[in-house]
């Protein structure tokens, strides 16, 4: 039966090293509560070659997603801007560490390590959902790492439509998957179990690419422990004074309701340089939906 935690372990000794164009890091210790910063995680990333001399791009993926999500646009914008791009699996995601503080703070700590480690400086800063706000979190706290800011279809503020995520990490949580069957087999059976509650094939799929077979048993890669301790937290954004005063793009789906009219002058007190534009015929996942709207959006973000 699907072990999450056991599993995951056996995972991480069978994966072994890496190979060289991505990282890969064990479990990380769990941090002290009374600690006055989180301890940063040694994330998991692909780095794209591109020009030394112009901001490189970060993509940062949203909840229960992975580096992988943005291969496409990521290798899109590295052939047409002729810039870096650095992908990222967020903490308790993808090939990054598991975790049990799943705060933005952190969040946005492992972001503060990871980008002089790599030689990188000011960047511009792709978000979307919980990388949006992991993005927008960074920009405030640290704005000479940020040259440029792009939030994808998400604010500072709560919306309805996030309320399905603790349904998703419930439904997950609650699969039981017979360890004989196939990987191919197993994720049948998931989608089929999943459909009850979640009607979107789009959104099962992405949650459907955290299952993984490991020693002939299932474990789902995202730490579910960590994320339904910590959904509140994910689902707002820490209150800020200071605002960011470099420029912002907010990059909404047109079908989606994650970023409300309500929510632009709080958007504007944090970021008054903030621009809006939507991709029409989006949902929530714009880079998934219209990938070359995406792609356009950003390059002329940049020009």
């Amino acid at each position: 039966m699907l072990c999450w935690t056991r599993a995951w372990r056996l995972l991480r000794r069978r994966l072994g090293p890496s190979t060289p164009s991505f990282s890969s890091v064990p479990v990380a210790p769990s941090s002290s509560q009374s600690s006055a910063e989180p301890r940063p995680v040694r994330l998991s990333y692909k780095l794209l070659d591109g020009e030394a001399a112009r901001p490189p791009l970060v993509l940062l993926h949203g909840l229960f997603g992975s580096k992988n999500n943005f291969n496409s646009v990521a290798n899109s914008l590295a052939q047409q801007t002729s810039r870096k791009v650095l992908i990222v699996d967020a903490r308790n995601h993808g090939d990054s560490p598991h975790s049990p503080d799943m705060s933005y703070e952190a969040m946005s700590q492992d972001m503060q390590d990871l980008l002089p480690q790599l030689g990188l400086g000011s960047c511009v800063l792709v978000g979307h959902s919980m990388g949006g706000r992991t993005a927008m979190l960074l920009a405030l706290q640290r704005p000479e790492l940020v040259d440029r800011l792009i939030v994808v279809d998400i604010s500072p503020l709560e919306s309805t439509s996030s309320s399905n995520f603790p349904n998703y990490i419930a439904a997950l949580r609650a699969m039981d998957i017979p360890d004989e069957a196939s990987l191919s087999r197993a994720r049948k059976l998931a989608d089929e179990k999943l459909s009850s509650v979640i009607q979107s094939v789009s959104i099962r799929q992405l949650l459907l690419t955290n299952l993984v077979e490991v020693d002939g048993r299932f474990v789902w890669r995202v730490n579910l422990d960590a994320l339904a301790q910590h959904i509140d937290k994910i689902m707002d954004f820490p209150a800020r004074q200071e605002s960011y005063s470099g420029p912002a793009l907010f990059l909404l789906g047109g079908n989606s309701k994650f970023v409300l009219p309500s929510h632009h002058p709080e958007i504007r007190r944090l970021f008054p340089r903030a621009q809006m534009q939507t991709v029409p015929n989006a949902s929530h996942w714009v880079h998934s939906d219209r990938p070359q709207d995406f792609v356009a959006a950003v390059r002329g973000f940049l020009a």
